[in-house]
């Protein structure tokens, strides 16, 4: 397999610097790419660059991972306004630990010569002196150099200015690379396209500093066809962490994407060969209905990120909600999963005392739930057969009772097509 003709069929090159094609092709090479962990997850947003790593360790070269404990301190300006708030050290830790857990799921570290790596740059940047450091690393790159930089020319001209923290950042960065190059013969960087100015100034230092050639390869940011910010719902951002976007949640976003988006994201974030999407994508666009290219996006995604038990829990939930779910389903569902499917949904408390001995269903909607005010009007919803409890139709004969209740807590009331209720027993 080839890394580059790999990435240019998958839309993941936007830049890259000369002879970087040739070094590949010349030997096994050690390559890596940051993580920022000033969160204790990834979201989608950083999927780009994991899949980047991804094929490289299939194209038989070895990715490093850089956790940046120190860089993470300090905070890039690519990109932002203002100065970001810094962290200390034992949150800085905390998130590392949990983002490796993250990319354990995608790169193999333990495979023989190419086995993944992790380091971070805490461990040597914590160990150099401000002395040492202007000696060693700021002698070499200017102030010239570093204010025609965009993330440094944008925020200097937006009238907020840079802080001299963040407007060191790029040394620091600069100075992994350089670091990474002398002791554990990385030679190339990868990254987002936003990352190329600070991924040159490594370039530049491990020339200036060491009289040799390092390269860079970056891939364009993701972006969605209507021009919306890739990776964002309502809520926020869409996480790797399930304590953070439940299974359920991120098979709907990839479920949910446009028919042209699904044909650039299943290039991007699967390993699919382009046999197999070209397939898909013909198939969809004989039926675009079925929506096979998302359901193909959000299954390989789902299972990559979670597991394939947490995709059929997905999709079976996902049944639930579109009235294809069954009683059996729906009590196998976790609360957590449940809350998810039904989140914005009317809920009502009720004390579990209230159905301990087993009442009407009549009463159990109007006087202990408050679904309907009116007990003519719930009469003549179940004779219309429009009433379902836990995805179960119902008659005006039914007793609910503690056998009902979802979990040993939730009660699902259905009145009509689309019209949910969860009932809480407390």
């Amino acid at each position: 397999m080839n890394f580059i003709e790999e990435l240019r069929w998958r839309g993941m090159i936007h830049d890259m610097t000369p002879g970087t094609e040739e070094q590949l092709m010349k030997e096994m090479t050690r390559a890596y790419i940051g993580y920022d962990p000033s969160s204790d997850s990834l979201h989608i947003g950083n999927l780009a660059t994991i899949m980047m790593l991804v094929h490289l360790q299939r194209a038989g070269h070895k990715p490093f991972v850089l956790i940046g404990g120190a860089t993470g301190m300090i905070g890039d300006p690519s990109g932002k306004t203002e100065e970001r708030v810094l962290l200390d050290e034992n949150i800085l830790r905390y998130n590392q630990r949990c983002i490796q857990r993250q990319l354990e799921k995608f790169l193999d570290f333990d495979t023989g010569d190419n086995s993944a790596e992790m380091v971070n740059n805490y461990d040597w940047t914590s160990k150099f002196g401000f002395l040492e450091f202007l000696r060693e690393v700021g002698k070499h790159i200017t102030v010239n150099y570093m204010v025609a930089k965009d993330s440094v020319k944008n925020r200097m001209e937006a009238g907020s200015g840079i802080s001299f923290t963040e407007f060191s950042y790029q040394l620091v960065q600069g100075y992994d690379f350089c670091w990474l190059f002398e002791n554990q013969q990385v030679k190339l960087q990868m990254g987002g396209s936003d990352q190329w100015g600070n991924i040159l100034t490594g370039t530049e230092l491990i020339r200036r500093k060491l009289g040799e050639e390092a390269f860079a390869l970056t891939c364009p940011l993701i972006t969605k066809a209507d021009g919306g910010k890739f990776g964002k719902t309502e809520e926020g951002n869409v996480w790797l962490d399930s304590a953070r976007t439940t299974p359920y949640k991120f098979y709907q976003f990839w479920l949910n994407t446009s028919d042209e988006d699904a044909a650039g994201y299943i290039k991007k974030f699967t390993l699919l060969t382009k046999e197999e999407i070209d397939l898909l994508i013909k198939e969809h666009q004989e039926a675009p209905h079925l929506r096979i290219l998302q359901k193909a996006l959000a299954k390989d995604i789902t299972i990559r990120v979670h597991s394939e038990a947490d995709y059929m829990t997905a999709l079976e939930a996902s049944e639930i909600l579109f009235g294809k779910g069954t009683t059996e389903t729906l009590s196998k569902l976790p609360v957590y999963m449940l809350l998810s499917v039904f989140e914005g949904v009317p809920q009502h408390e009720i004390a579990k005392s209230e159905i301990e001995k087993p009442i009407p269903i009549i009463e159990f909607l109007t006087d202990i739930a408050g679904i309907f005010t009116s007990k003519g009007e719930a009469r003549r919803m179940l004779k219309d057969n429009g009433i379902s409890i836990n995805k179960h139709k119902v008659t005006d004969e039914y007793m609910v009772s503690m056998n009902d209740l979802l979990q040993e807590t939730y009660v699902l009331v259905q009145k009509g097509k689309k019209n949910y209720f969860l009932v809480k027993g407390v």
